[in-house]
């Protein structure tokens, strides 16, 4: 029987943690490099803040050893009073330190909250700060790399961490302050008999080094989990999300993502229970040294007592710090396996800052060119998406001409989209290039670049916002210009749905915070158009931005987008034929390639891949 709870207890086979792959003893020491670095972004965050929180808890580590001093004082003055006789002694003394021992509680009692009120400020400035240093590095990341499920595992891990490094902070400077405060208790103790300390520090020993065991095998078994509790948050958005209620309820999917989130979270519980029943005893068991090692200490004292070597207020001073050091030890030992813990997982935050754009930033770049001269050329070029052995694009060969019309069509997955990314820099080419009047793309200020480019994707973002904040996410830099608002507004026709709504441009959009108002798809179709037309930009792109809307709305919002790109280079992506005949070519792309291009006429004389679909799809009009 005690074999197998002791095989319990050290043996995790078959856990879902496997920690011996994760994560070695080099990297559990190596996860301390992270403290300075967390000090530094500390000290960042609020300097003042910061500083004081320091020193009060400095100050604070020394009241204890100040009382227990105090204490000792008093004790040994009232014995000595009542020895020599109260009448013949002054008592002055006896009640000075009584004084100074109640000032000493009071300022341990107010540096108590005053420390504990700064902890709570720095930490929601430290919360705010990662967060806002996470999105801005996020910001620079590719489009690509967002695309990669190893990748949103360490975003993920990263995206945890600012919310739980207030704690960290709170420990790390919890544990110098009781590392001050056992310095001193211990060097009370040094004066008695510095073999105590010894005794003390071998008995302690055991129970750290199983508090660090089992705390990489906790950080090893939620790194484990990550994707995993990323489905589980999946599951419990589409289990009862807006935007899957109806689907949810049409096919009674309820209890199909019920059963698979029970399946998933009874694992994790499983794998957390058992880990935590062998921390439990274990810990236990390597706590009673520690016991044994307390009461040693105690024998000793009471001897010294016996013996004569050492006052009754001596005897209340040496009790009273050894209690403190073992409640101090314990907290201690508790907080660097919780410390620690955090260092690992600040690696996670760290680590997540290490990741760059793939996309060099030229020093030396090239002015955009104003108004474009040639155009667009893509020369020989490819791409594939990130760990994949398929090209999304391969072999394009063509010009998109300074002031041209250019319709994408293709049936799903024919690479269209993929295309423009590849024009806006979002994604580079894997092969080949892509020249502007005649110097290669990436020779070009990137921020340059996507200013000129006024772009709305078939999956544009619905903002929860007001209508006004809306349509300014097409140049947030003119957010205040109500002019520009209400006139791209009026070019996407967006001012026929807004000027119905109860507060007009100051209305929130969507139901997700109180007194929004929902919108049909096509009616936020119009208002994700009107931010193409918030910047002044020489290429407009539209990827079938009108999928939603009727046919009349549609050939509305074309024709007008006509008139607004009759100086300008235009893209745009669409699957209704009456639409891409506006275009003044049209290339056809089938599985990533080009395979034909030309005007509306010639592609129907030529008879071949664009003649067909446009013939099929008259039909059903017919």
């Amino acid at each position: 029987m005690i074999g197998k709870i002791w095989k319990f207890i050290f043996d995790s086979k078959g856990a879902p943690d496997k920690s011996s792959e994760l994560l070695t003893l080099k990297d559990r020491l190596a996860a301390f490099k992270n403290l300075p670095r967390f000090f530094r972004l500390i000290w960042k965050t609020s300097p003042g803040l910061t500083f004081a929180n320091m020193l009060l808890r400095i100050i604070q580590a020394v009241l204890p050893f100040g009382m227990l001093l105090t204490g000792k004082l008093i004790i040994d003055q009232v014995v000595f009073l009542t020895r020599a006789g109260n009448e013949t002694q002054s008592h002055t003394h006896l009640w000075t330190l009584v004084v100074i021992e109640f000032c000493l509680v009071i300022t341990m009692t107010a540096f108590t909250r005053t420390v504990l009120l700064i902890d709570n400020l720095l930490g929601e400035l430290l919360a705010n700060k990662t967060s806002m240093l996470l999105m801005s590095h996020a910001a620079t990341l590719d489009l690509d790399q967002f695309e990669d499920a190893v990748f949103y595992d360490k975003l993920e891990r990263a995206r945890q961490q600012t919310t739980g490094r207030s704690v960290l902070l709170s420990q790390v400077f919890s544990q110098v302050q009781d590392f001050i405060t056992i310095g001193f208790l211990a060097g009370g103790l040094v004066v008695f008999n510095p073999w105590l300390i010894f005794v003390l520090l071998i008995s302690i020993i055991p129970s750290f080094l199983g508090e660090s065991y089992f705390n990489t095998k906790n950080y090893n078994l939620l790194r484990s989990q990550t994707e995993g509790r990323r489905q589980l948050e999946y599951i419990r958005l589409m289990g009862s999300s807006d935007e899957s209620a109806k689907e949810i309820r049409v096919f009674d999917l309820s209890r199909f993502f019920i059963q698979r989130f029970k399946n998933i979270s009874t694992s994790f519980y499983r794998a957390t229970r058992n880990l935590g029943i062998r921390r439990a005893i274990l810990g236990t068991l390597l706590s009673l040294p520690g016991s044994v090692g307390y009461y040693v200490a105690f024998v000793f004292i009471i001897q010294g007592v016996l013996a004569g070597t050492l006052t009754i207020g001596g005897l209340t001073f040496m009790i009273g710090s050894i209690r403190q050091l073992g409640v101090l030890s314990q907290n201690v030992i508790k907080r660097v396996s919780l410390v620690s813990q955090g260092a690992l997982y600040l690696r996670d935050y760290f680590d997540f800052f290490q990741i760059k754009s793939k996309m060099k930033v030229n020093p030396q770049a090239r002015p955009f060119p104003r108004p474009i001269q040639q155009g667009f050329t893509f020369e020989n070029v490819g791409f594939k998406y990130l760990h994949s052995n398929r090209w999304a694009n391969r072999n394009l060969n063509f010009t998109l001409n300074a002031g041209e019309k250019l319709a994408l069509v293709g049936e799903n997955g024919a690479g269209k989209t993929t295309l423009v990314k590849l024009l806006v820099r979002l994604y580079e080419p894997t092969e080949g290039r892509i020249l502007l009047d005649g110097h290669d793309l990436r020779e070009y200020d990137l921020a340059d670049l996507r200013a000129e480019i006024g772009i709305i994707f078939q999956d544009f973002l619905r903002y929860q916002m007001t209508a006004t904040e809306n349509i300014a996410m097409g140049n947030i830099s003119q957010k205040d210009n109500k002019a520009l608002i209400v006139h791209s507004a009026n070019q996407s026709l967006a001012n026929t749905i807004i000027e119905r709504l109860p507060n007009s441009y100051d209305q929130v959009l969507g139901r997700k915070f109180s007194g929004g108002v929902e919108l049909s798809g096509g009616e936020w179709q119009k208002i994700a158009l009107a931010r193409a037309y918030m910047r002044d930009a020489q290429l407009m792109v539209l990827d079938e931005p009108t999928a939603a809307l009727d046919a009349r709305s549609e050939y509305e919002v074309f024709q007008r987008f006509s008139e607004l790109t009759k100086d300008k280079t235009a893209m745009l992506i669409s699957h209704r034929f009456s639409t891409v005949r506006m275009a003044n070519r049209i290339l056809v792309l089938e599985k990533g390639q080009i395979l034909e291009i030309g005007s509306h006429e010639e592609l129907l004389e030529k008879g071949g891949r664009y003649a067909e679909l446009f013939q099929l799809q008259a039909m059903g009009y017919r």
